[in-house]
C-alpha cells in the first residue's frame, strides 16, 4: 500500500533508549556496483542499500547485460545482498547511432555521472536520460573532461539527456572541476584503471574532497578479482536518528544510537554525532556532507545562533535545497537569514507547518526529524524518501528496538501502522 500524500509527525515526550539500524550507504553502494561490473568474477555486496537510486543503477547494469542476483538481508529490511558477475574489461556493447541503447537514471546523480564515464569505455552508442529535474542538474564539467580524453558525447546543453559514443580505453589525461559536484571526479576515477586515464581534480579541495576520498579508498579496498565487500550503514541517513535523540534528550545525552556506525573514514557524515550539540558555525565544504541539512533543520532549537556556509552545491541537487530549508524553517517560525550561500539561524520558538518537500528525500527526512520535537509538522509527498531510505517513516513509528515508537498520522488524522509506512 502506498504512503499517504501527507504525514503528520506527533512529537515524542522523551527519547527512547534504542539502537537503530539504518540501510547501507547509497554513495558506497552505487560506487561498488560500478567496480563490481568491472571486476573479474562474482562480487558479493553485503549490506547494499535497496532504494530508488540503487535500483536505478542495478537496472541499468542489467540492461547492459550484467547478471545481478538480488537476495534479502536478514539484518536490515532496507538492504539487499547483491551478487554481481563482473566482466572485467568486456563492457557489453551498446546500440547504433540510429538506435542507441537507452538507459534511464531517474534523479540519481550517482547513476547519471558514474554511468556516463563508464559507458565511454564500452563500444557502440548509448543514450542516458532521467526525470526532468535530473535534466537540469550539472553535468558539463564531466562531459568536458571526457571529451578531453577523446570521447564523443552529444548533448544540447551539456546536461542530460546525453548520447555517448563508446570508444573503449583511450589513455590520455584530463582535468575536471568539482565545484558543482564531486561525483564528476568519482565517475572518472572509477573507470580510470581500465581507461588508462590520468585525472587532475580542481576546486572544492580537489583530491582531498570527502567523497573523492571515499571513491579512492573504495577502489583500493575493492576485491577486483571477485570476493565480498561489506557496505557500511549510511551516515547521512543515520544523522536523523542522532539528531532525534539529541532533540529529545533533556540531559543532552545520546539515548538514540545507530548500530555499526562507520569508522572507515570514508563518509564525512560519520562525524555528525561529534557535532552535537551544534557549534556556532559549520561549513559544508569542511565539516559535513549531506547531513549539514540535518544540522540546519534542528538549528532553530540550538542554544545559540548557528551560521552555515559554503552551501552553494545544495542549490543544484535534488531540489534547490537552500531555498527549501529556508522556506520550510521560516514557515515553522524560525529566524533565518540567507546571504549568498550562507544561512544564519537564530534560536526560535517553533510551531507546526505543512512542508513542501519538492520531491526531495532529504527535505522530507529533515523536517520529519524536527517534527519529533515540534508539534504540528506535516510532510507532503513523504514517499519521496524511497530515493535513499524507503523504511525511514517505518523506523520512526516502529516500537523499540526496531524504531523510535512515534505516532504518525495521515491527512485525516488517522494513525498509521508501521507496516504501512514503507515507501515503495
Amino acid at each position: 500500500m502506498p504512503l499517504p500524500e501527507l504525514i503528520e509527525i506527533v512529537p515524542l515526550d522523551a527519547a527512547p533508549e534504542v539502537e537503530i539500524t539504518v540501510p547501507g550507504s547509497k554513495s558506497i553502494t552505487n560506487r561498488a556496483l560500478i567496480l563490481a561490473a568491472l571486476a573479474k568474477g562474482d562480487v558479493t555486496l553485503e549490506g547494499a542499500l535497496w532504494s530508488e537510486d540503487t535500483r536505478v543503477m542495478v537496472e541499468a547494469l542489467r540492461r547492459l547485460g550484467y547478471a545481478i542476483d538480488v537476495r534479502p538481508d536478514a539484518g536490515e529490511p532496507g538492504n539487499r545482498t547483491l551478487v554481481v558477475t563482473g566482466l572485467g574489461q568486456a563492457i557489453p556493447a551498446g546500440g547504433t547511432a540510429e538506435q542507441p541503447l537507452e538507459l534511464f537514471v531517474g534523479n540519481a546523480g550517482t547513476a547519471a555521472r558514474f554511468l556516463t564515464a563508464f559507458l565511454c569505455l564500452g563500444q557502440g552508442v548509448y543514450r542516458l536520460a532521467g526525470v526532468p529535474r535530473m535534466h537540469e542538474r550539472p553535468q558539463a564539467a564531466l562531459l568536458h573532461a571526457l571529451r578531453e580524453l577523446g570521447y564523443r558525447i552529444d548533448s544540447g546543453k551539456d546536461k542530460l539527456p546525453v548520447t555517448i559514443h563508446g570508444g573503449g580505453p583511450s589513455g590520455g589525461s584530463c582535468r575536471v572541476s568539482i565545484g558543482e559536484s564531486s561525483q564528476f571526479a568519482s565517475a572518472l576515477l572509477l573507470g580510470a584503471a581500465l581507461g588508462r586515464w590520468q585525472i587532475g581534480i580542481d576546486g572544492e579541495r580537489g583530491a582531498a574532497s570527502p567523497y573523492v576520498v571515499m571513491t579512492s579508498g573504495l577502489i583500493e579496498a575493492f576485491p577486483n578479482g571477485g570476493g565480498r565487500l561489506a557496505i557500511e550503514p549510511d551516515a547521512s541517513g543515520g544523522s536523523y536518528f542522532w539528531a532525534a535523540g539529541h532533540l529529545l534528550s533533556a540531559s543532552g545525552g545520546r539515548p538514540v544510537t545507530v548500530a555499526r556506525w562507520p569508522s572507515s573514514g570514508w563518509q564525512i557524515d560519520a562525524e555528525f554525532p561529534a557535532k552535537l550539540p551544534l557549534a556556532c558555525a559549520f561549513s559544508r565544504t569542511d565539516d559535513l556532507g549531506d547531513s549539514i541539512m540535518t544540522a540546519i533543520a534542528i538549528a532553530p532549537l540550538a542554544k545559540r545562533p548557528v551560521r552555515f556556509t559554503d552551501l552553494g552545491r545544495l542549490r543544484v541537487q535534488e531540489c534547490e535545497r537552500v531555498e527549501a530549508l529556508r522556506t520550510g524553517l521560516t514557515q515553522c517560525g524560525a529566524a533565518v537569514v540567507e546571504s549568498g550561500d550562507t544561512l544564519e539561524i537564530s534560536p526560535s520558538q517553533l510551531h507546526g507547518a505543512t512542508i513542501e518537500t519538492h520531491d526531495d528525500h532529504r527535505v522530507a527526512m529533515c523536517f520529519a526529524t524536527l517534527g519529533l520535537k515540534v508539534p504540528g509538522i506535516r510532510i507532503k509527498n513523504p514517499a519521496c524518501v524511497r530515493k535513499t531510505f524507503p523504511t525511514f517513516f517505518q523506523k520512526l513509528a516502529a516500537p523499540a528496538p526496531e524504531g523510535l515508537g512515534a505516532t504518525l498520522l495521515d491527512g485525516q488524522g488517522n494513525q498509521l501502522e508501521p507496516d504501512r509506512l514503507t515507501a515503495d
